[in-house]
């Protein structure tokens, strides 16, 4: 399974996420999603497991939740924006989600992935809306397969002479 691995939208979807996204299975969004209109344009591409973030309304903290906790081929999955942790780091998560597997989550908008504990994949695909802090946009994409680790890589969306 193929997974993409989105936050920080902020309202905007940027084409190049329909290429990166092409051949995912699912797409988890990790909050401040920005309208349902988004999470609806990514549906187009596969079925989608988001939550909210803390600059999203109450359209969107009605429809998503704020943490799921989920099961993907095999996996303890926690998806989260991470807000509630103040600035959240890959060890912080993993103090409060100590059951995960993998961890997915947002609002740093700093692209980051690492192996916690030698077994916990702790993923922040970094802000895919509108630039901040000089990065480029970037997603992430996961490959599970069962009986392995996680594959994951992080994928900028523009270099970062172009925009």
């Amino acid at each position: 399974m193929r997974l993409g691995i989105i936050s920080d939208t902020h309202g905007l979807l940027r084409p190049e996420v329909f290429e990166a996204f092409r051949e995912v299975d699912h797409i988890l969004h990790a909050g401040d999603i920005g309208s349902v209109e988004l999470l609806e344009e990514l549906e187009a591409i596969a079925p989608v497991t988001a939550v909210y973030g803390n600059t999203d309304g109450l359209d969107l903290r009605e429809r998503v939740p704020a943490v799921v906790e989920t099961r993907i081929e095999g996996l303890d999955f926690v998806l989260t924006h991470g807000d509630q942790l103040g600035s959240p780091t890959p060890e912080g998560l993993h103090e409060a989600y100590p059951a995960a597997e993998v961890i997915i989550y947002g609002h740093t908008h700093r692209p980051l992935l690492t192996v916690i504990d030698r077994v916990v994949t702790v993923m922040n695909p970094g802000g895919a809306g509108q630039r901040r802090f000089n990065l480029p946009p970037s997603v992430g994409i996961m490959e599970l397969e069962a009986g392995l680790p996680p594959r994951a890589r992080l994928l900028p969306l523009l270099d970062l002479d172009s925009e």
